[in-house]
């Protein structure tokens, strides 16, 4: 069959563009029976799979996101043939000529302690599209059994609409201990000798708790020899936003930047802690990642963070900056705990896997794209 696949998603930076990147290159790397249909956004991913035997590459223009999803992609669809069309994100075309799947990544607009971290008009317009969507599409991919629940719950769906499909760390996310490569890494993002890292997005300092992480630093830093490093594009922006001072703790946190996937397992593994209280999060990949790299967590025991890190990580209410910081102190202090915890994370990140999502995944498409 002609799988379609809606790849706006790529052009963005966060976890959708992580998870579908790897979905795709997962899915080539499996299915060697159906051809691939990708639809673009961007003129400048053309080519970006063109050798692949089996994928066509179309751009389909639209400036505004909801023509782009609502017009464009369903004249392609029936312009190219295509049998069954996925989209990695949370939309799927309502006049679509054929089965569409959708994943989605979290049910936060409709819970009103997770819809705060959203604009109204952001929220009011899933409310209204989002049903929609449910019931066009012929199934819904979920990255965590707490969104699926969510889902199953808010739109009272018909059983097995939603199927969970684990995401997982990219493949050569692992423990780096080749001295070079954390050398070479640690030169060029400038970073200290000891560190906790936290990762960000600069709009979106709120749902990841930036202000909880910063708190918490400040009642660590007198006591820990570990800077901080947030890294994420632009979030230098929140020495400004948070107010933090410019000598004491304050001078001890490093604004590395955006840092990329390739070089991310040496972070890492150089990282002496992950601090991620953020406060909601249906599939936290960087979780994932931290887990895949041995170094341990501290995370929040809320929604899918609880879910994905388990027993493998210390948990924390996000808005006890005391907590937070009382468990980063423990792990920092605590050989023998920091070593418990840091292979309990090796353990746990074998339950993600790449090959077990696109499995799942194409089953998913093929059993949509072939019913009568």
């Amino acid at each position: 069959m002609r799988i379609g696949v809606m790849l706006r998603a790529l052009d963005e930076k966060g976890g959708v563009a992580v998870y579908t990147r790897n979905i795709i290159e997962e899915l080539l790397r499996i299915d060697d029976r159906n051809e691939y249909v990708f639809f673009y956004r961007s003129a400048e991913n053309l080519g970006r799979y063109g050798d692949h035997p089996r994928v066509e590459e179309h751009l389909v223009r639209g400036r505004q996101k909801p023509l782009w999803d609502q017009v464009g992609i369903p004249l392609a669809c029936r312009r190219e043939g295509v049998d069954v069309l996925f989209h990695p994100k949370f939309t799927v075309p309502l006049l679509a000529p054929c089965p569409t799947v959708m994943t989605v990544h979290g049910a936060d607009w409709f819970i009103p302690e997770h819809a705060r971290f959203y604009g109204r008009l952001d929220i009011a317009y899933i409310r209204a599209v989002m049903p929609l969507y449910f019931r066009k599409a012929a199934a819904v991919l979920s990255v965590s059994e707490i969104t699926t629940r969510n889902f199953n719950r808010i739109l009272d769906l018909p059983p097995g609409k939603v199927v969970t499909t684990y995401l997982a760390p990219a493949r050569h996310f692992r423990r780096v201990d080749d001295p070079s490569i954390l050398r070479e890494v640690r030169e060029r993002y400038a970073l200290p000798e000891r560190f906790i890292l936290t990762l960000s997005k600069a709009a979106g300092g709120d749902r990841k708790n930036a202000n909880g992480v910063f708190e918490a630093y400040r009642r660590l830093h007198d006591e820990v020899p570990q800077r901080l490093v947030v890294g994420g594009k632009g979030c230098e922006v929140f020495r400004d936003l948070y107010d933090l001072p410019d000598d004491g703790w304050g001078a001890a946190v490093d604004f590395p930047g955006w840092i990329d996937q390739e070089d991310l397992p040496a972070v890492y593994s150089l990282a002496d802690l992950y601090l991620y209280p953020s406060n909601l999060e249906a599939f936290p990949i960087p979780i994932a990642e931290a887990m895949a790299c041995g170094t341990p967590i501290v995370t929040s025991r809320v929604n899918g963070l609880e879910e994905i890190a388990g027993e493998a990580a210390l948990l924390v209410d996000p808005e006890d900056p005391d907590e937070i910081a009382a468990a980063a102190r423990r792990l920092l202090t605590d050989p023998e705990l920091h070593a418990h915890v840091r292979a309990a994370g090796l353990e746990r990140s074998k339950r993600y896997s790449w090959d077990r999502c696109g499995a799942e995944t194409l089953e998913v498409l093929e059993r949509v794209g072939s019913a009568p």
